[in-house]
């Protein structure tokens, strides 16, 4: 797990107390704003001179700016604080059909939007991407870019920073960052989708203040994010949570990472084209939206196959359950617009096999649709604003 203080540290370092103050007030303005510094003083515990003397340095880099002023019965009127939007961030999500380039102020709001098909090879990907994000620069000059945040459906190496594993993607190990930081001249932060909706909710989502989060997304494959004791975990070489290739029965179908009976050969979008193909006989079909409008027109295929597709999603939650013994999980994808259909057989199969006490709240997400994109947008906010999540 990703922790603000290094190891085999003493006593802190008056610059280290400096740097968690700074995240402190930060998140506080981003928070509550408009705030003024006396409730900046207020909320965090800090004398005044120390708020005060923050704040100056924070609109001296231009994080912050100054905004209207309060009014008191009597006294200074308080003069409030706010982000500057004048801030942005890059945030790109790469998935298997369709790659996608947004623009985000530091208060998570999107500026624009743009999608293009994702080339099969990484080469072409970059050499298109590239092209764009220039464009993108050039057309908003009076812009300060703070970095580009990009998700994949992928794992990338924490080390090298190269992507090592994207089985959907089908990609091979390969340098993303490089290309994309010298085509901006922006730091960029690479992380696996779930991850990045995992922070997205963090930062950004109703579960904000939730320590034991689990983000599980589910549209071609599945990925799960981890958020345990307020920090994401990575684990070894940045592939902790890979539990969509776990096995739940080694003589299933074969999953793209080269095995057999994966959990999202079962519990997939793809799975549930694949149920409802084979009922029907098919060698051809809908796509996963198709199959969700089938279901809902009265096809009695289409809702069995959305039916086994949410007992296999329940199921493998369970080994998340009881290993992990998360509060919440929520989950994003293209399913939770019939989250009528999924909804209870997922609970129903979590809350079979609880060990103890009650089974966590299950959620869909708010905004499945546009949960990567947000994430991006959190690696790069995790820079400035480090673990501390809003109070």
């Amino acid at each position: 797990m990703r922790s603000l203080v290094p190891p085999n540290l003493g006593a802190a370092s008056s610059e280290l107390a400096r740097d968690i103050n700074r995240r402190l007030l930060l998140n506080l303005v981003r928070s509550r704003q408009p705030i003024s510094r006396a409730d900046l003083a207020r909320f965090s515990g800090l004398q005044r001179s120390t708020v005060s003397l923050i704040a100056e340095q924070l609109i001296g880099e231009q994080w912050i700016i100054e905004g209207s002023t309060g009014r008191l019965p009597r006294g200074r009127r308080p003069t409030f604080l706010r982000m500057n939007d004048k801030r942005a961030i890059i945030g790109i999500d790469i998935r298997p059909l369709q790659t996608t380039v947004a623009l985000a102020d530091v208060n998570g709001h999107f500026i624009s939007q743009e999608a293009m098909a994702t080339p099969s090879n990484p080469e072409t990907a970059m050499e298109l991407l590239t092209v764009r994000l220039r464009h993108l620069l050039g057309s908003h000059s009076g812009t300060m870019f703070e970095g580009v945040g990009v998700s994949l459906p992928g794992r990338v190496h924490l080390t090298s920073q190269k992507l090592v594993f994207a089985p959907n993607l089908k990609w091979p190990e390969f340098d993303l960052k490089t290309p994309i930081e010298q085509a901006t001249g922006l730091d960029v932060t690479l992380e696996n989708a779930a991850n990045a909706c995992v922070l997205a909710e963090a930062w950004f989502g109703r579960w904000q203040g939730v320590r034991h989060l689990v983000v599980v997304t589910v549209s071609e494959g599945i990925g799960t994010g981890l958020f345990v004791n307020g920090q994401l975990v990575r684990g070894l070489n940045g592939m902790a949570g890979e539990f969509g290739h776990v096995s739940l029965d080694p003589n299933g179908p074969a999953c793209t990472c080269g095995g057999r009976g994966c959990w999202e050969v079962f519990g997939s979008n793809r799975a549930a084209l694949r149920y409802y193909l084979e009922s029907a006989s098919q060698t051809g079909g809908p796509t996963f939206q198709d199959l969700l409008v089938l279901s809902e027109q009265g096809d009695s295929l289409a809702a069995k196959a959305l039916e086994n597709m949410a007992h296999y999603l329940g199921r493998g939650m369970r080994m998340i359950v009881a290993g992990l013994a998360p509060e919440v999980i929520v989950v994003v994808g293209e399913l939770t617009r019939a989250w009528h259909r999924f909804g209870p057989i997922i609970e129903s199969e979590v809350s079979a096999q609880a060990l103890a006490g009650t089974a966590p709240a299950i959620f869909p997400a708010q905004d499945g649709a546009g949960a990567r994109l947000r994430g991006t947008v959190a690696l790069v906010f995790q820079k400035h604003f480090g673990a501390y999540l809003p109070v």
